[in-house]
């Protein structure tokens, strides 16, 4: 990994933690999917995950957009979430920045309810 990428994430993952009440949502993107984990750093547990390759969203994908995949997989944590009570989260963007599919999947998370 290139060393200023390495710093931007440990810079930003420094700053913020997750709780079991409001676990931190860790986002990886590559260049062809994006992936999203509720992580409770107090338990050191993943509490759940969503990406482009989840079974529940893969078939709705086809011919769709990036931008457009990663709000469908914000909304699909979000969902997730709900059913094991969780209303609150705090965003990990890691090393990307907040723009494009990133700020898409927050703001598909947001649509569904989740408060970040």
């Amino acid at each position: 990994m290139e060393i200023n990428r390495l710093k931007r994430k440990l810079r930003v993952r420094g700053k913020i933690s997750g709780v079991l009440a409001r676990p931190r949502l860790s986002v990886f993107r590559s260049a062809r999917h994006i992936a999203v984990q509720a992580v409770a750093d107090d338990v050191g547990r993943t509490l759940a995950a969503a990406s482009t390759l989840s079974g529940e969203v893969k078939g709705k994908l086809k011919g769709m957009k990036k931008t457009d995949a990663a709000k469908e997989v914000g909304k699909l944590i979000a969902k997730r979430l709900k059913e094991i009570g969780v209303e609150q989260a705090v965003f990990d963007r890691g090393r990307f920045l907040y723009h494009g599919r990133v700020k898409a999947l927050a703001d598909g998370a947001r649509e569904a309810g989740l408060k970040l």
